[in-house]
């Protein structure tokens, strides 16, 4: 008998409580249930959140990223984004491409004892009801502080026609067509292999500018590549050309994915100012536009998303106000695919200082974090076209080190379990109502309701909601559980199947064995 993995990693045997008002009705249909992406980004270049070292074995590997996933398991997060392509290597199983030095300490060299570490943290996750999501830089091939030569099998060794060297960087060059569909082959062999929720992609495009010895802005050498472009007949400028080839990639990212799985998100979590003066009343910052060749506007107008998640790195009563781009943002999103906001966790430390003028001077409160959470809820109600729907934080690191405590201040906002708003152009049809079955163990005289999947769509999560005194508990566990239980006076089970894409069965009450029966013979 599968029992939920949430209470044995949490060692509590309680349901999660969800208050709603008082009723003795026990027809009373179950509150909507919440709905609100709550996820984290795993850097791992550079070691930022995980594995912590880059020559750890394999078990300390497998330890951390265990510890990663119950800590959001306790802080009730309900996805990650786990960077597995940092630079044309890869932190899995990888056909394509070689094994990241962040993992092994050396680029191509394999983890020992063998693992995969995609396929671990998709299973993991999911046993946990968390959404795994594989977040990919399409173009940087090379850091500027390499830990070792590149493995034979690297790209600037098997195709060094294809990038260029940049600065400290080497750096696919968009401008050639044979980089996009590259980048594409990499993303649609992990879709295909893995049981991933989301493809992500950050704001890494063209690269940021590099200055020579003198301090000169260095152009990106893609001279030849453009050549051969208006040799061809093509007429844009260099700058529009260069923009062009970035509108291609997400474009075409957005249509391999889903031709792939079309259940699969795709989501791109830009700079969060789409260009200075937008909106006007924000204080210029970096032109993405200008400086990265990034029309990230016209990906969200166009629906080239499935989710979109600028990164508002900025405090609530800055100069790049918080709330002012959030509310742009959401005005921008005329297709009403799911807005999510990036947050500047790493701006929080336990170390703070004020300025002279009463400002902080360095690190933020966690409370700052916690009043751009509630800001991003009120835009719900508030902001154009429905405000946002979640927040993912930049990164795990702040939580696992639990940064100005910010895990306790989270807790009472993350009170309730919640599910990933749905995506509905993806896929509007419910899953099959299941069956759900009040049995009593002969053992132990212990409840549990017993969840059967209806025939056809295998659930992917299970919404259960729990009448008790008066009051509705929920829990929403993994699709693994078959049978879940119950504790104290129960009045009322209500069962929902969720989908891939967050669509909701219709509610299936849990009855008596005997009056289950019953009813179906009528």
């Amino acid at each position: 008998m599968r029992i939920s993995p949430f209470l044995s990693i949490l060692g509590v045997a309680a349901p999660i409580a969800l208050r709603a008002q008082n009723t003795t009705a026990s027809t009373e249909p179950p509150p909507p249930v919440r709905r609100e992406l709550r996820a984290a980004w795993v850097a791992t270049v550079g070691n930022i959140d995980w594995p912590s070292r880059p020559d750890l074995d394999t078990w300390s590997q497998q330890a951390e990223l265990l510890a990663i996933l119950n800590k959001a398991v306790q802080l009730r997060l309900n996805a990650i984004v786990f960077q597995i392509r940092p630079g044309t290597d890869a932190l899995y199983d990888s056909r394509l491409e070689p094994w990241s030095e962040y993992l092994t300490g050396r680029q191509g060299r394999a983890p020992e004892p063998a693992w995969d570490p995609l396929a671990f943290a998709v299973a993991e996750a999911h046993q946990r009801g968390i959404e795994l999501h594989a977040w990919f830089n399409p173009y940087r091939a090379r850091y500027a502080k390499p830990l070792s030569e590149a493995a034979r099998t690297h790209v600037s060794r098997t195709a060094p026609s294809l990038v260029r060297q940049y600065g400290s960087y080497l750096w696919m060059d968009p401008g050639d067509p044979e980089v996009r569909k590259r980048a594409i082959q990499v993303v649609v062999d992990v879709v295909k292999r893995y049981d991933i929720d989301g493809v992500h992609i950050d704001d890494y495009f063209y690269p940021y500018r590099e200055n020579d010895s003198s301090g000169r802005s260095i152009d990106f050498p893609d001279d030849a590549t453009y050549a051969r472009y208006r040799k061809g007949g093509g007429t844009l400028s260099h700058d529009d050309w260069r923009r062009r080839n970035v509108d291609l990639l997400v474009e075409s990212l957005d249509r391999a994915v889903h031709a792939a799985k079309p259940w699969v998100r795709f989501g791109v979590s830009p700079i969060g100012i789409w260009r200075p003066g937008n909106p006007p009343s924000v204080t210029p910052g970096f032109d993405a536009y200008q400086e990265i060749y990034a029309d990230t506007r016209k990906w969200l107008r166009n629906g080239w998303v499935d989710y979109w998640v600028p990164q508002l790195y900025w405090s609530i009563d800055s100069p790049q106000s918080y709330p002012v781009l959030l509310d742009w943002w959401a005005s921008q999103n005329v297709k009403h695919r799911n807005l999510w906001i990036g947050n500047g966790l790493h701006r929080v430390g336990d170390n703070y200082t004020v300025g002279a003028n009463g400002n902080r001077a360095a690190n933020w409160r966690a409370d700052e974090i916690i009043q751009q959470i509630g800001l991003t809820r009120m835009s719900v109600g508030t902001a154009p076209n429905g405000g946002a729907t979640g927040n993912v934080f930049f990164s795990m690191k702040g939580l696992m080190r639990d940064v100005d405590s910010i895990d306790a201040k989270l807790t009472p906002l993350y009170a309730e379990p919640a599910l990933v708003p749905a995506s509905s152009w993806l896929d509007a049809t419910p899953p099959p109502r299941p069956t759900a079955t009040l049995v009593t163990s002969a053992a132990t005289s212990e409840r549990y309701v017993r969840m059967v999947p209806g025939q056809g769509e295998k659930p992917w999560l299970w919404l259960v909601r729990t009448l008790q005194g008066g009051q509705w508990t929920t829990e929403i566990l993994p699709n693994e559980v078959r049978s879940h239980r119950l504790t104290g006076e129960v009045e009322r089970v209500v069962v929902n199947a969720v989908d891939r894409v967050g669509n909701l069965s219709a509610p299936a009450i849990a009855r008596a064995a005997k009056e289950a029966k019953a009813v179906a013979g009528r």
